[in-house]
Formats: structure tokens, sequence, C-alpha cells
């Protein structure tokens, strides 16, 4: 397993001339990280978040748009350039005869990349298979479990619609019954959220559906705990994964989970177009996959990868952006984006009328943060920030508490490592200009 303490140091395998994964080429400025990086050997992650020399350099290895905002990190992230490069070197050899190169030389590496998935996830590589995306894993589980009519599936509605549409499709063509509660945010314990489960749950429920952490509030779920309640009744739990992997550090042993999907193109940095699906290896004969394989009932993992002819450059290019993310830190990291949601919502909270819709508490959220203000038409004033300002992020309806009342419309803010303080500054500064001014007609 990749240790979480191991430091940037090792995990670059540094070497000056492998300071080349930011984009650094000049000797001065790469003795400067190197000097920099040898200074973090010496301080906790949660220190290392808050010095801005270290992650000025880590800025440069992300070719983007400065000319806008981006505070929408969340919904698709951009990769590094060494990930960008992989796929280009990639796609290129594969271009120059797809038949031979892409299928017999660049398929079989796949099964690295399966192995280093595994042991960022810390489980067997025959437990994983390389998806395009979360909904693909997620269907796989939510549509391959068995079924049949009058079964119960419970989950939030805080869901995600992918996955709560493939239940809501079983639930026409099979009569299944889709059962959602909503819940305080954020709660004052994450407790709470367990124990919600386990008042929902009757004999009649088959799977819960939860999500590690929430697209709409950045709220995080005790998995292990509600895992733990579910196997002793029985019921299978799928985890979407989406915004947690890459983004805060965790293990499969953490959660003791049988099923999890993520998406790799969040927080992990990889290329558009790549997920994972995690199955316990006594699970996997019971789940049928998305796309019929030879032997649909074997507990071959890769059985749920028959997908058809795909680019196997974005596959293969995950392997950059894993090393990415361990020559980083993954600690380190998960500080820092803790530490830029703070920043920018500690400032807005002293607005009249501000609600946080995300806990503070590091045990339930991370680098996702949502909120409204009383009286603003949030969904306006999102409009107005990119029009003016070119400042891009976005409003999310988030489900009343007691589910009986209209949609709660908050802003979700989620900046990333490569994102300034000044960038965040600018936008408090603008958020603070109009709300005490009005938003332009």
């Amino acid at each position: 397993m990749i240790s979480n303490r191991r430091d940037f140091i090792k995990g670059l395998g540094l070497g000056v001339g492998s300071l080349g994964i930011f984009g650094i080429s000049a000797p001065d400025a790469k003795a400067g990280l190197k000097k920099i990086t040898k200074e973090m050997e010496k301080i906790s992650p949660a220190a290392a978040a808050r010095d801005e020399s270290f992650w000025l350099y880590v800025k440069q290895a992300f070719n983007i748009d400065r000319s806008i905002i981006n505070l929408n990190n969340g919904g698709v992230h951009p990769a590094p350039t060494i990930v960008i490069d992989a796929v280009k070197r990639y796609m290129d050899f594969s271009n120059g005869a797809p038949a031979l190169n892409s299928w017999r030389y660049l398929r079989p590496r796949k099964e690295l990349i399966r192995k280093k998935i595994a042991d960022s996830f810390g489980c067997s590589p025959e437990e994983i298979a390389i998806t395009r995306n979360v909904t693909e894993s997620l269907q796989i589980a939510l549509l391959g479990l068995e079924l049949k009519s009058g079964d119960e599936v419970l989950t939030t509605t805080h869901d995600y619609p992918s996955m709560k549409n493939a239940l809501f499709q079983r639930g026409k063509r099979e009569g299944v019954k889709v059962k959602t509660f909503s819940f305080p945010y954020p709660p004052k314990d994450i407790n709470d959220l367990a124990k919600l489960f386990e008042k929902n749950v009757t004999s009649k429920t088959k799977i819960i559906l939860i999500c590690h952490i929430t697209n709409l509030s950045g709220q995080i779920f005790p998995v292990r705990e509600i895992c733990r309640m579910a196997r002793k009744r029985g019921i299978e739990v799928v985890i979407d994964g989406a915004h947690a992997y890459g983004h805060f550090v965790f293990e499969q042993k953490d959660l003791d989970c049988d099923i999890y999907g993520a998406n790799l193109h969040k927080w992990m940095m990889a290329p558009i177009g790549t997920g994972f699906l995690y199955v316990k290896k006594e699970k996997i004969r019971k789940i049928w996959p998305l796309f019929p394989a030879p032997d649909p009932l074997s507990d071959d993992i890769r059985k749920f990868e028959h997908v058809g002819t795909q680019p196997e450059a974005l596959k293969l290019a995950i392997g950059e952006a894993l090393n990415f993310h361990y020559s980083i830190g993954a600690k380190r990291k998960e500080e820092r984006l803790r530490y830029l949601r703070n920043y920018w919502a500690k400032k807005l909270e002293k607005l009249p009328g501000f609600n946080m819709l995300t806990s503070y508490s590091p045990d339930q959220s991370c680098g996702i943060g949502t909120y409204n203000i009383d009286g603003i038409d949030m969904t306006k004033l999102s409009q107005v920030l990119f029009n003016k300002d070119k400042i891009f992020n976005i409003t999310v309806g988030i489900p009343s508490p007691d589910g009986n009342k209209e949609n709660v419309v908050g802003m979700r803010v989620t900046p990333s490592i490569y994102t300034s303080l000044r960038e965040l500054d600018l936008f408090v500064e603008r958020v603070e200009y109009y709300v005490k001014n009005g938003l332009p007609g």
C-alpha cells in the first residue's frame, strides 16, 4: 500500500530531474523547489496546507485558463500537464497502427494501472474494474444486483440523479420500491446520519445507496457504520465515491465496504472519462454486468469491462495522475483543500444573512462548501459572477431537511490546489459587493 506518511521527496523519487513533473525546467527553479520540499518533511500536512511558497510550485503543474476563476473543480477537474502529455503520447502511439499498437501493446498494460488503483484503495487488483465514470460503475451494481418485485432500495434525497434514475427504472420495470429520506444539513453529529439509515430500513430493504460525500453540500457520511449495520441485516450497500476518491485520505478497510464506485477525473485529476468499481471478491459473481460478458456470472472483475472499443490512452494515463497525487502527498492535498474551503467561507460568513450549508467539522467535510444568503437570488448571483467577473461556480438545489418544502438553493464552491488565495479574495470581494449594493438588473 502507498503510505500516506510517505514524504514528498520519496513520492517523486527525487532526482532533481524528476521535478519536471511540475513543468519546471530552469535550474534555479528546480533548486528552489528541492529546498522547499525538504522543508516540507519537517512540518505537518496541516501546516503545509498554509505554505504558499510550496503551493506556488504545485500550481505550475497545471496548464489552465487563468482568464477565468474556476471554482467548479468538483464537476470535472483539470488534469495536470503531465497527465495530458501522457494521453497524447499514448494516443499518438495507438493511432500509428490502432489494431496492433492499441490492442496488442497498450491494452495489456492496463493491468499495471489496475494494480496501482488497487494499491491506492487498499484491496486486491482482482477487485478493481476500470470504468469510464462513476455512473457506469454504480449502475453496474444497481442494475446488476438481483431484486424482485416488492423489494426495497433505500437512499437519500441528496443522492445523485443518475444513480437514483437507475433505481427508478427498476421500479417501473420490476416493481422495486425506491424509498428516500432527507436529513438536516449540516447535521450536529455525523453519527446522526447512520441512525437515520437504521431508522429507515425495513424487512424489505435489500440495497442501500449512499454517497461517501454528497455533491450538493459536501456532506461526508459515516460509511463504515452504515455498512456494518446493513451487513447484519443482509442488506447490500452501494457507495457513490464520485467526490471522495483523491479528495481526502481513506482506504477500503476504513469503510468496511463491499461495493464502491468512484470517478478518477474529479479529485484524482485523471483524464476525463476514467473511473473504477470496487467489488469484494466474493460478491462479484452475484452481480450481472451492465454490458453482457462471455460468462456474466463469473467471479472475474474484468467481466464488467466488456464495453467495446475505447481509448486505452485514457486508462494508461491514470498512472501519471496517481503519481502526481502521491508526489504532492495525499494528506497535504486533503488539508490544502479543506484550508481553501475554510478560507473563503470564514470571510463570507461575516455577511448578514449568510448560511453555511456545509459542516466545518473535518470528519464531515473537506474541500466542498455550499452556502446561501438570505434575500439573495443565488442563481442570479452565480450568473452575475460569471458574466461580470468571470468567476465560475454553480448553484445546487438541496432538498429541505423535512422533505416537504421547496429545495434550498445554494452556491457550491470547489476551489482546487492550483487556486490562489488572491483568486479567492476576488471571489469574496465580489460577493460582498453584490450583497451590499444589490445585483445588477
